[in-house]
């Protein structure tokens, strides 16, 4: 993300620096998608703001190092 002409960081939308962390996990395809197996989790970043909303793959042991991405 770009810092607006402030020079401040936050949202990509609405540029407010509050976020709550979610949790998803969708299916995968072939068998998986047939028995509805959870194969792929995901941490969802959300702007507390405004609702904008980023997916990242869930790689990683916490979820600070994602707000960190998502806030630039």
């Amino acid at each position: 993300m770009v810092p607006d002409s402030s020079g401040s960081r936050g949202c990509p939308k609405c540029g407010h620096t509050e976020t709550d962390v979610g949790e998803i996990s969708t299916t995968g395809g072939g068998l998986s998608k047939m028995f509805d197996i959870q194969t792929n989790s995901f941490k969802v970043v959300s702007c507390v703001a405004c609702g904008y909303s980023e997916l990242y793959r869930d790689r990683t042991a916490g979820s600070s190092d994602i707000v960190d991405v998502f806030l630039g």
